[in-house]
């Protein structure tokens, strides 16, 4: 699909990077990682407004040791349990360990621990393989159970999850009338009321631009992209630079 040529997979991918408001927090929450234990920092942000790109970048720019966690589901047909194991044994076989009771003493290496697009859109790196994401629109609310075990989880190894830093790409979408919703940022009061509710335990860092911002990141990516045009996008899409770029390369 063209419109994923806009979309960032991994650190070296960041040649068409804009600065933005919305950076310039990221880098401030990431700056704390290096000194800090036990911070969960969620990065949300619309469909199309380039999470996973400012992550990425400010990773870099701070040149973090992080390690990012993959994983590439044989089949979207799992139930929730299965997909927690294969996640367990993708990190050991990666980190080169023979136990899964290890990973938790290895991860605290590095400055965080990183859940992004190699485990969400994994299936875009790997065409044979499903992703996180796509298993969740597949299995829809049966995907749900998946979030208790990582609780479960958490609370069983809290002493050891408080000497690990955490970054989530974190998005969760939902169909309203036949469309796909960010229940985070796309459902107005619900949106704002989910939002605060995940402040309560986690730091948040949305990544939203103003107009004079998209129309940079656009033109970053299509140098002769016309103005007018990016502001009749803005309007029909909203501040979503990989929509704009893909709807103007193809005329739709």
């Amino acid at each position: 699909m063209f419109m994923e040529h806009f979309k960032i997979n991994h650190q070296g991918d960041l040649d068409y990077f804009v600065a933005t408001n919305s950076f310039t927090h990221l880098l401030e929450s990431f700056q704390k990682l290096p000194k800090s234990k036990g911070q969960i920092i969620h990065v949300i942000g619309a469909p199309g407004t380039g999470k996973s790109t400012n992550i990425y970048q400010a990773i870099r720019q701070l040149n973090l040791n992080i390690y990012e966690v993959k994983i590439a589901l044989p089949s979207t047909n799992l139930d929730s349990r299965n997909v927690f194991q294969l996640m367990l044994e993708s990190i050991r076989e990666d980190l080169g360990i023979n136990s899964s009771e290890k990973i938790l003493e290895h991860l605290r290496k590095y400055d965080a621990v990183l859940f992004a697009d190699q485990f969400h859109d994994s299936h875009l790196i790997y065409p044979d393989k499903s992703g996180f994401s796509q298993w969740t629109d597949y299995k829809g609310f049966e995907s749900l159970g998946f979030y208790p075990i990582c609780i479960y989880e958490y609370l069983k190894h809290r002493e050891e999850f408080g000497n690990i830093n955490m970054i989530l790409q974190t998005a969760w979408r939902i169909r309203v009338k036949g469309e796909k919703r960010d229940i985070f940022t796309d459902i107005g009061p619900l949106s704002s009321l989910a939002v605060a509710l995940m402040c309560l335990p986690f730091e948040m860092v949305k990544i939203s631009y103003s107009e004079e911002e998209t129309i940079n990141i656009v033109k970053s990516h299509l140098n002769d992209a016309d103005t007018d045009d990016i502001l009749k996008y803005i309007n029909k899409y909203g501040r979503k630079p990989r929509f704009i770029c893909h709807a103007i390369k193809t005329g739709l």
